[in-house]
């Protein structure tokens, strides 16, 4: 069935509607704000939470004296003085120097809805905001991609999460789900924020549905609603929040995941239209005791809400055409099927470290972009390189280092490795794309020898563990 109706699509707004609605979302904010600190401290009805520190002030009051939810006392003129609500300054844009990145955990429904103990995850976004250059970043990680998850060797990314809930790790299916994209990636996921189908669908019928433009006719199947396929011709389309995270979920042929991922990310940018539009912040500020009684319990996140704010102000400041949008698709991760029969994507390293720097370096010297000679990049990167000994070779450790160094490279140290593979390997411990093509280049190596293992603590960024090849063929003086 079709119970949507086409919307048309409108020409860009006048010089005068983009100030009124600059001025208009400007006021909404402040608004917003200002209602924070009263909603914060709400106490007319039961909300469940934490009271914030300064509500704690307000309680301490002397019955006698009118505050928040405690009813006014009247005067000697009989008349009830009028509640007021705290006066707060409005969040600067978000303060911090360097960028802000949260991964975004959709839960499989099938798991979901059957209430299962071990829960795999469905959809993960990072997103990513650079305070400094104004820019921001989607990536999405197809479910399917065969990844090694630490502490239980190569899966589907999608079981990450499922072992961490189900061993009870630290941070339990978002920690492990952070750890393994953080080693895929070589970049710090600093904040996270998991929400269920039931929050999304709330979230979205609140501000008004999205507005969305379908391409191509698809069969939506709005889950655990009970009704018909709803068929979606060409068009632009208002989409309550069943459809849209019917529209969202959708894996169909030919591009299952890749065009997937790319509909979640349209989904992302409409809820941000939707919420720039005029009205939107006020309805919601109305809203906000029962928004929170409500979607408290399908969203979890480990995000302050003064960051979310913060971080809220300045992704209002940042233009649509410098928000970079990235899919691993099957160019950068091909179809294979696991050991265990599973249909899988086998990543790309390379094709992969250049999509993460399209997204990831916005506006920093060294991009996959630049250009010069690899040796020159390199030596920009300075990357500090550890050379292992993993031969019976004695001396090729040092004799590896001082050949290194004379090339430029930041050789820190030398020594002996805990396992001896008896090929050469290069571990990459914190995202040195540069330096890591280069040494793969110079020894020969094919992506089999390359290990991605996340350590920002570690004492190199990069670490050759030298194998016999090495030590029978090279290129050193």
């Amino acid at each position: 069935m079709n119970i949507l109706q086409k919307l048309p699509i409108k020409g860009r707004p006048s010089i005068r509607q983009i100030v009124f609605w600059s001025v208009a979302l400007v006021l909404s904010v402040a608004l917003f704000t200002a209602a924070r600190g009263f909603i914060g401290c709400w106490s007319l009805t039961p909300l469940q939470g934490i009271p914030l520190p300064e509500c704690a002030a307000q309680a301490a009051q002397p019955s006698g004296t009118p505050g928040a939810g405690t009813g006014a006392t009247p005067d000697a003129t009989g008349a009830t003085p009028e509640l007021a609500a705290p006066e707060l300054p409005m969040p600067e844009p978000w303060d911090g120097a360097s960028r802000v990145t949260i991964l975004i955990i959709g839960l499989d429904y099938g798991d979901w809805s059957a209430e299962r103990d071990t829960i795999r995850s469905d959809t993960m976004i990072l997103l990513t905001i650079d305070p400094l250059s104004k820019t921001a970043g989607m990536l999405s990680i197809p479910r399917d991609l065969w990844v090694n998850i630490p502490g239980f060797e190569y899966g589907k990314i999608n079981t990450a999460y499922a072992l961490g809930e189900a061993y009870k790790l630290p941070g339990l299916g978002r920690g492990l789900a952070e750890q393994t994209i953080e080693s895929l990636l070589g970049i710090e996921i600093h904040y996270y924020a998991q929400i269920d189908f039931s929050a999304f669908e709330r979230m979205i019928d609140e501000i008004g549905g999205v507005v969305i433009e379908v391409t191509e006719t698809l069969e939506l199947d709005p889950v655990g609603h009970g009704y018909d396929h709803v068929t979606v011709e060409p068009g632009v389309y208002a989409l309550p929040g069943d459809l849209a995270l019917a529209y969202a979920r959708l894996r169909i042929p030919p591009d299952y995941d890749v065009g997937r991922a790319r509909r979640q990310q349209q989904v992302i940018l409409a809820i941000r239209d939707r919420l720039l539009q005029p009205g939107n912040l006020p309805n919601l500020v109305a809203r906000a005791p029962a928004l929170y009684q409500e979607l408290s319990a399908g969203i979890k996140t480990n995000l302050p809400l003064d960051d979310a704010l913060r971080l809220a102000v300045l992704a209002s400041q940042i233009d649509l055409e410098n928000i970079e949008r990235g899919v691993f698709d099957f160019n950068m991760a091909s179809p294979g099927i696991s050991p265990d029969g599973l249909e899988i994507l086998v990543p790309n390293p390379d094709l992969i470290r250049t999509l993460r720097d399209e997204i990831f370096t916005s506006g920093s010297g060294l991009t996959p972009l630049a250009s010069g000679d690899p040796l020159d990049l390199m030596k920009a990167e300075a990357a500090r390189v550890q050379v292992l000994n993993g031969t019976f070779t004695d001396g090729l450790a040092t004799t590896t280092q001082e050949f290194l160094i004379s090339l430029g490279m930041n050789v820190t140290g030398t020594g002996n490795p805990a396992e001896r593979p008896g090929y050469t390997l290069v571990i990459d411990h914190t995202g040195k794309p540069y330096t890591v093509k280069y040494l793969m280049t110079l020894m020969n190596l094919t992506n089999a020898r390359l290990r991605v293992e996340f350590n920002p603590a570690a004492e190199a960024d990069v670490v050759i563990n030298l194998g016999d090849d090495w030590a029978a063929n090279n290129p050193m003086p």
